[in-house]
């Protein structure tokens, strides 16, 4: 059982990468869930700007012992991200990108909030005449 909870934790965990990088996109369609991922955003920084524990990692950690396993060596980046889905040199690449994802989708999602608070006193349907 503490395998497969081992597993369903990374799943969770690289859903919530997943949401951190891209989630700011649900807001172009789902505004409010922009509160959400600001707060997954925050934290990302926090875990791994700072020497802040990820809970994600500690729940898969915790596991891990369960089934007489260490902790992840190095965290779980460093065991399931680098020289695996990306080198460590491309590493401040990697980090530029997520971050220009990150601000292109708060851009997108303020530019589609602000023409629906713009558009409020419109007809709900526009016929051109043209």
């Amino acid at each position: 059982m503490a395998g497969f909870l081992a597993n369903v934790t990374v799943a969770v965990h690289i859903f919530a990468l997943l949401f951190i990088g891209f989630g700011g996109f649900l807001a172009w369609r789902w505004p409010k869930v922009i509160f959400v991922h600001v707060f997954f955003a925050a934290w990302g920084v926090l875990v791994n700007v700072f020497p802040w524990p990820c809970p994600l990692t500690a729940a898969e950690n915790y596991f891990r012992h369960l089934q007489g396993l260490g902790d992840l060596p190095g965290g779980f980046n460093a065991y399931y991200l680098y020289d695996t889905v990306f080198s460590r040199s491309s590493l401040p690449f990697v980090v530029v990108i997520a971050m220009a994802t990150v601000i292109i989708s708060y851009v997108g999602a303020y530019q589609r909030w602000r023409h629906r608070h713009q558009d409020g006193d419109a007809p709900a349907h526009r016929v051109s005449m043209g």
